[in-house]
């Protein structure tokens, strides 16, 4: 059986990887849009945390397998149709994630100074549309929309000392822009209250224990959640009790002196729903934001935030707004929810195409981390194997598989590049981080890896 996969991120290569495992004979080929693979694991995974990054290892085993190829460089619904890709194989799996953002949907979204967390995050991860993004951080105070892990990454990265970024892969553009940053305050604002927090205690821990920045949490946010927490689901607990201490603790005095000489602060605040970014009085760029307080409906997971007619205004010349991911259409011959951005399905069997299959943020919206992509893809790939298993993909029929694709590839002028292609921009990256005492630096102009495999 011929397999192929739209998407090189971890919900491609995991879905690669269970079939190649299980099934002795499967050909499983990697689609994906730009020359380098990996996906958020490269892009989206913040660059002071390359544990997160040691994946890509695992990733480099399955795509060096004699029954793997890569091909990048390839745009599906514009190259190459789903519908070809289906003619050239037993099934196709649409992993290619969320490649768009949530908007707030509010005046003043796209003055100047406003950007989405998926921008700001591939702007300083070197994703190649956002390398020309220029976020003007001359301001003071910087405000966040959104409680995930996310904001807190970007809270992290504007806030943390320059030598600790320079050991990073950050690019070399964003940590030029960083060293001139005014940037001393951030704020993380959320519509609902300390307990629907989305960011884990390992997250929020880096965040109070970042060097030459205090924590500034508000006490009366936090009073009286000890009981609430009594018999939330342990992780939930945890976290409510580090930020409880955070916020009610008298610091020690050592704490104290440390952190009245932080040159830089960050805080969360709860019970505020964005109206309206305000302008300057040109009219240009954003010069605070007016947010509704809200109170909660219901409690735990399911709260709802309410307006309560009240409004607030913050002083802030930079917002970004990490509300959450959003997955496109990729070709109009395939089904899509545009109501909850997924391609609908039933354990990743796309309703209604037969051999059409999906997995990861594609699947089930774009929530979860690495693993909980890894345990869905496998979900997804299994799917694909029982349907090899009782002959609903009809096998006896022979399909070329990249033999096909390659010849309505070229006569429309397209190059797939090689996994070895990747491995030569690969090791070129290596080499120029070395030489900067980083691990690696990313190239950001996909011309410019291009040209560097001979392209």
């Amino acid at each position: 059986p011929r397999v192929c996969v739209v998407g090189s991120g971890p919900a491609g290569f995991y879905t690669a990887q269970h079939i190649l495992k299980h099934h002795d004979g499967a050909q499983v080929d990697i689609y994906e849009k730009l020359p380098v693979p990996f996906g958020l694991v490269r892009f989206g995974v913040a660059p002071d945390h390359p544990e997160v990054k040691n994946v890509i290892n695992t990733f480099t085993q399955t795509a060096r397998s004699e029954r793997c190829a890569y091909y990048g460089n390839v745009t599906v619904g514009r190259d190459i149709t789903v519908a070809e890709l289906q003619q050239a194989y037993h099934a196709v799996v649409l992993s290619y994630g969320a490649e768009d953002n949530r908007v707030l949907g509010i005046p003043g979204e796209n003055l100047s100074g406003v950007y989405s967390a998926r921008e700001f995050v591939g702007w300083y991860n070197g994703l190649p549309e956002n390398r020309d993004l220029k976020p003007d951080l001359s301001c003071e105070t910087a405000l966040i929309l959104g409680h995930g892990n996310v904001a807190l990454d970007i809270a992290r990265i504007l806030l943390s000392p320059l030598d600790l970024l320079r050991k990073t892969d950050i690019t070399e553009g964003s940590l030029a822009a960083l060293a001139c940053s005014k940037v001393k305050r951030v704020w993380l604002v959320g519509r609902r209250g300390p307990l629907q927090v989305a960011f884990t205690i390992k997250e929020l821990r880096e965040m109070i224990n970042l060097p030459g920045a205090r924590p500034v949490l508000n006490p009366a946010d936090f009073t009286g959640l000890e009981n609430a927490v009594k018999d939330a689901p342990r992780p939930r607990k945890r976290l409510t009790e580090l930020m409880i201490k955070t916020a009610l603790e008298k610091p020690g005095e050592k704490t104290m002196e440390v952190q009245a000489a932080a040159p830089r602060e960050w805080g969360l605040k709860f019970q505020r729903s964005p109206q309206e970014v305000l302008p300057t009085a040109d009219g240009r760029r954003a010069r605070g934001i007016r947010m509704a307080l809200t109170r909660l409906e219901g409690s735990g997971d399911s709260a709802k935030a309410i307006p309560t007619g009240d409004v607030e205004e913050l002083e802030c010349g930079l917002v970004l707004s990490s509300i959450g991911y959003r997955s496109l259409p990729l070709d109009p011959a395939v089904p899509f929810d545009t109501q909850q951005g997924i391609v609908p399905n039933s354990s990743g069997r796309v309703k209604g195409v037969p051999g059409l299959y999906c997995s990861g943020w594609v699947k089930r919206g774009p929530t979860g981390v690495i693993i909980t992509t890894m345990n869905d893809s496998f979900d997804t790939a299994q799917s694909v194997l029982e349907d090899l298993q009782v002959g609903t993909l009809d096998v006896s029929t022979s399909r070329e598989g990249f033999g096909a694709v390659e010849s309505v590839l070229r006569s429309r002028g397209v190059r797939p590049v090689s996994f070895s292609d990747w491995e030569k921009i690969d090791a070129a990256e290596v080499a120029r981080g070395k030489a900067a005492g980083k691990p690696r630096e990313k190239i950001v102009d996909p011309q410019e890896m291009l040209r560097l495999i001979g392209h």
